[in-house]
């Protein structure tokens, strides 16, 4: 048995290229245009890491997804969790959960899927303003 990959319906493809790419750094790995069924599949990979993917389902004709599919959370583990963290910022994403222990932080995709990044081997030490920001939201 083989991972391949795990699916994520969004609304706005191009706000989740911003998100996946751009702020988190995955790579595109591939993309699939499907005129008859009406979609786009896009997989991403972490670099170096092309095994592990996550696609990125967009369904042309509108619609809207909820919570109910049972969803948990993709994981990434990343070299420099307060650098990671520092990008996604750049890129207007909210921390909401700051990596306070040097170890792990969640955010958020636009379409609302969690995201938990947790720190390459040992934590790092505590790092302002990491250390002092306060939990947003949920993850």
């Amino acid at each position: 048995m083989k991972y391949l990959h795990t699916m994520v319906r969004v609304t706005d493809l191009e706000a989740s290229m911003a998100f996946y790419r751009d702020a988190l750094g995955l790579q595109e790995v591939r993309r699939t245009e499907h005129e008859k069924g009406r979609f786009t599949l896009v997989y991403l990979a972490a670099p170096g890491d092309e095994d592990a993917q996550v696609e990125l389902t967009f369904n042309w004709d509108p619609e809207v997804y909820s919570g109910g599919r049972n969803f948990g959370h993709l994981a990434y583990e990343v070299n420099d969790i307060y650098a990671t963290c520092q990008r996604l910022q750049d890129h207007g994403v909210t921390i909401l959960r700051p990596p306070r222990d040097g170890h792990m932080a969640f955010v958020r995709s636009p379409d609302n899927i969690s995201i938990e990044l947790l720190q390459a081997g040992a934590r790092l030490a505590p790092q302002e303003p990491w250390a002092s920001m306060p939990n947003t939201g949920s993850w």
